[in-house]
């Protein structure tokens, strides 16, 4: 933690059974998480999250038993041997299953789409699911499990609530108990708005975290105004999210981080 800010680098595993670029075994796709994860965990990240980007084009809401059992077992496999927080996330807002997950596997906290607001993504029109998302962590007893929320979700249309803003759209998160919100730019590697951050960021006591765009060159932009840094692509070879990560841009972005936390 730097000063009260957490840095949470993504590990995007490989593509699950079942979905139409899978080539790996199980087996393969534990050894890559974990060969990714022991990069970020040794660089000195604060929390780790994994997430099925590689399983594209995504189902909405909805994934069948081989992604969750397939996601359990790579869970559960970083558990054994990460020390930090760990989360998750199921694309495309199967939320109900990575919490389910992340209780089997005691990991910390998910990543949620669709809280609040329903939009229109690239899978098609995704409603809010907060009442029922909550209901079904209460009822699971996964109480524990954190809920961080995307708010006005990159790779999404919000025509239909162009008319709340985004500091509203953070209101209503918090009111439907969100653990915290996350802004982030129109699409995966896309910087977020500065303006519309300080907006969230003066609207909300919960945490604010940023979800995407985020890199060692304009960290410093964002520093004060976000609680968390969700960091993938720029963690990776070539700066590319589909490629492993790369130890070398690791250090330096942690190194970057060390100096602003002085």
């Amino acid at each position: 933690m730097k000063l009260n800010k957490s840095i949470i680098g993504m590990v995007h595993v490989g593509a699950l059974p079942g979905t139409p670029k899978s080539d790996a075994s199980i087996s393969e796709l534990i050894a890559n998480a974990l060969a990714d994860t022991e990069i970020l965990q040794e660089e000195g990240v604060d929390a780790i999250m994994i997430e099925n980007m590689h399983d594209r084009p995504y189902l909405n809401r909805e994934v069948g038993p081989e992604i969750v059992a397939s996601m359990t077992a790579i869970a559960c496999a970083l558990r054994s041997v990460v020390k930090i927080p760990l989360g998750i996330q199921i694309l495309a807002g199967a939320n109900k299953a990575a919490l389910a997950v992340a209780l089997a596997a005691r990991f910390d906290f998910i990543r949620s789409e669709g809280f609040v607001f329903g939009h229109l993504a690239d899978e098609g029109m995704m409603n809010s699911d907060a009442g029922a998302l909550l209901r079904y962590r209460k009822q699971i007893g996964a109480d524990r499990v954190k809920i961080f929320t995307d708010i006005k979700k990159k790779h999404s249309s919000h025509a239909v609530s162009a008319d709340v803003s985004i500091a509203e759209t953070a209101k209503a998160a918090e009111f439907f108990l969100s653990d915290g919100v996350i802004v982030t730019g129109s699409s995966t590697g896309e910087k977020p708005s500065l303006e519309e951050l300080k907006q969230v960021k003066s609207s909300v006591k919960i945490p604010v975290l940023i979800g995407s765009g985020i890199d060692a060159g304009n960290i410093h932009e964002y520093w004060n105004w976000a609680d968390g840094f969700i960091i993938g692509s720029s963690l990776k070879k070539d700066g590319n999210w589909k490629n492993e990560v790369d130890r070398e841009r690791v250090k330096h972005f942690m190194l970057t981080i060390n100096q602003l936390s002085r």
